[in-house]
């Protein structure tokens, strides 16, 4: 504790002392400290709160300058909290992150009337739809506060949805009374989180307030870029070397099968690409009695060798489409004279 620490505690009473102490005890308890706002909440509601948290939060309250000396007495940088205690206010105690802590208080908000001379959090709309209330001066006091009602079926509608007060207006009393007649809550209660102070760092809440969705979305992003990155560099790790090694075979065997290598493993793939071609080249044939009879009435592509491609790697298919193609047009190129193409296959048999 600093000497000018100690003078301050030595100057006040007892009571004061001790309630300043046990303040810094609570405060040194938590890896996060943070000044909720508690401006209208109803005592009974704030302890059913400071029941809520029990497990996960601590909340304190006490006088501002007993928290602020409490804060100038506690570790480095807490006296920047000194900034946001004003009005009503008390300090609350988490080692969850700022994060988690934000969350938490939001997630623990409760819609609540709203009393007139009441500055509105929010754009106030009344929506469409039956009101359920009967015909009668009702319908005066909505058109009265800008709603769009009027009298139909035995009841009173609100035929669109209606703004009725801009957020930072003030609420009129009819516009109180009209809204606790729908049972509209415009606003929230709850603990408003000004800032927290957590691993030295000081937080507001517009930094802690996250779109855990799209945040999710993002690092799965920039997940997919590295991969995609690291795979097309060749850079090889431990998550990609399985995809590396698929790759670097498959480019080999197509290598392998459009070079002709003679290799057992390429062999049934050399096999059904050379059937493939000479059925390609068959098939641009019109006169069957050109062809050798192994070939008459032979499919230009058989179930089975489509079978047999479906199964290769999609590198090895592209090529031997490729391969393919080529044979096609050659075969365009030499069916100028069926006779001849027919006594060339019937040599190669």
């Amino acid at each position: 504790m600093s000497a000018e620490a100690e003078r301050k505690t030595e100057t006040i009473p007892e009571w004061k002392r001790e309630e300043v102490d046990a303040v810094v005890e609570m405060i040194e308890s938590y890896d996060s400290l943070g000044v909720v706002d508690i401006t209208g909440i109803p005592s009974r509601q704030l302890q059913d709160m400071r029941r809520g948290l029990h497990g996960t939060a601590e909340l304190r309250v006490s006088r501002n300058t007993l928290l602020e000396r409490a804060l100038d007495e506690a570790d480095d940088g807490l006296e920047q909290l000194n900034d946001y205690v004003s009005g009503q206010v008390g300090l609350i105690g988490t080692n969850s992150n700022p994060f988690g802590l934000f969350k938490e208080l939001e997630a623990s908000k409760t819609p609540a009337p709203i009393s007139a001379g009441e500055v509105a959090p929010n754009d106030i709309v009344i929506p469409e739809g039956d009101t359920g209330v009967d015909p009668g001066p009702f319908v005066g006091e909505l058109q009265s506060v800008g709603a769009n009602a009027r009298i139909d079926g035995g009841s009173i509608k609100v035929v669109e949805d209606s703004p009725v007060l801009d957020a930072g207006e003030e609420v009129s009393v009819d516009l109180e009374n009209v809204l606790n007649e729908l049972g509209i809550e415009p606003k929230e209660v709850g603990l408003d989180l000004r800032a927290v102070f957590a691993d030295g760092v000081l937080f507001e809440p517009e930094e802690l307030e996250l779109d855990v969705d799209q945040y999710e979305a993002d690092i799965k992003a920039a997940a997919s870029a590295g991969w995609n990155l690291s795979v097309n560099a060749e850079y090889p790790t431990a998550q990609n070397a399985s995809t590396l090694l698929q790759t670097a075979s498959g480019d080999a065997k197509s290598l392998a099968i459009h070079a002709a290598v003679e290799d057992p493993d390429v062999m049934p793939d050399l096999v059904s690409k050379a059937d493939a071609q000479v059925r390609a080249i068959a098939a641009q044939i019109d006169d069957e009695e050109a062809l050798p009879e192994e070939l008459q009435g032979v499919d230009a592509q058989p179930a089975a060798t489509e079978d047999a491609q479906a199964d290769d790697q999609t590198e090895d298919t592209e090529d031997t489409s490729d391969e393919d193609a080529e044979a096609e047009e050659a075969a365009e190129d030499d069916d100028d004279d069926d006779e001849d193409a027919g006594d060339a296959l019937g040599a190669m048999f």
